[in-house]
């Protein structure tokens, strides 16, 4: 090997090192940011919350903020970090309240707020952790809000078509993709464009970072109840089968929500279906990025996330 074709490659190995020494110290000052700003004096709101953060989570949400931020060259990780810790925050906050409706005891691998708290208790910690969120997100104006509005306004109605889809046993394929629309992925579309707007986007990338986002949070949603039909607690980190008892299936549900769905989709070909139908998402998510966005080790970061959402087993 010459000496170029040795320094290229030594640029080659530095160059992913250097990007993900990068993205781990972002996601580090996220958590730290969440971490502080659960600080209370009031100990079962500090206690709960902190459980809860402490149990870790994919932190799909604030990688998505740091990474569309990072591929559009911006340096500024602290200052973005309250801003992906509050997309984290939301969400953390709607897992909670998830749990007692769902009456959910494992929760990222652990016992549940509403497990070790009760339900009283459990409510109230969430909705401890989405009034932090307005504390995190006030240094960055207008614009930015209201952006982050949408997507906490998308998450609550999504939440609510769900729990009337089941109460009024009207489930339907139709259905059921507006609901992960609104619940999941508006909240992964804000957060790639909150990345983008940080990150001083045009209105090209802007919009791409948006179909990006809202695809690849529709593939996560879709994999994520596909795991939930096959997954046991242990893999899953959660209480298994609680969506599914709640229906959020793929297919409408008659008489006993959970003994219906259940017959409906455990069969093989269904969830290769569903698999296949989060591939395809990726894959146009994927494209809609690399047909705008420049060429950068971050981009790649983007596209490994994209992958990772649908091959994952857990």
């Amino acid at each position: 090997m010459t000496t170029k074709e040795m320094t290229e490659t030594t640029e080659e190995v530095v160059e992913p090192t250097r990007t993900h020494q990068t993205i781990e110290k972002a996601m580090q000052a996220v958590d730290e940011v969440m971490f502080n700003v659960v600080s209370s004096d009031v100990e079962v709101l500090r206690d709960a919350s902190r459980h809860i953060l402490e149990a870790g989570g994919k932190r799909v949400r604030p990688r998505l903020v740091t990474l569309s931020y990072l591929a559009l060259g911006g340096e500024d990780l602290e200052g973005i970090a309250p801003a992906a810790a509050a997309l984290e925050l939301v969400h953390t906050a709607s897992v909670v309240h998830d749990d007692i409706n769902d009456h959910g005891v494992v929760r990222r691998g652990r016992p549940s707020v509403n497990a070790i708290w009760g339900r009283t208790f459990a409510l109230l910690t969430g909705d401890y952790l989405f009034t932090k969120v307005y504390e995190l997100m006030a240094p960055y104006g207008r614009e930015m809000n209201e952006l982050f509005a949408q997507a906490t306004i998308a998450l609550v109605e999504g939440e609510t078509l769900q729990a009337a889809a089941v109460k009024n046993k009207n489930f339907s394929r139709e259905v059921y993709m507006d609901i992960i629309a609104r619940k999941t992925a508006v909240l992964f579309k804000i957060g790639a464009m909150m990345g983008g707007q940080l990150a001083e986007a045009t209105d090209e990338q802007l919009e791409a970072l948006s179909q990006f986002g809202f695809n690849i949070g529709l593939a996560f949603q879709i994999v994520d109840d596909v795991l939930d039909i096959i997954g046991d607690e242990e893999q899953l980190g959660k209480t298994a089968g609680i969506d599914i008892e709640q229906g959020k299936g793929f297919t409408a549900a008659e008489g006993d929500v959970m003994e219906s769905i259940k017959r409906k989709l455990m069969s093989a070909d269904r969830l290769d279906k569903a698999r296949a139908q989060a591939r395809t998402l990726m894959e146009q998510a994927v494209d809609t990025l690399i047909d705008t966005i420049p060429p950068s080790t971050y981009r790649d970061e983007l596209v490994a996330l994209a992958h990772l959402i649908v091959e994952r087993d857990r």
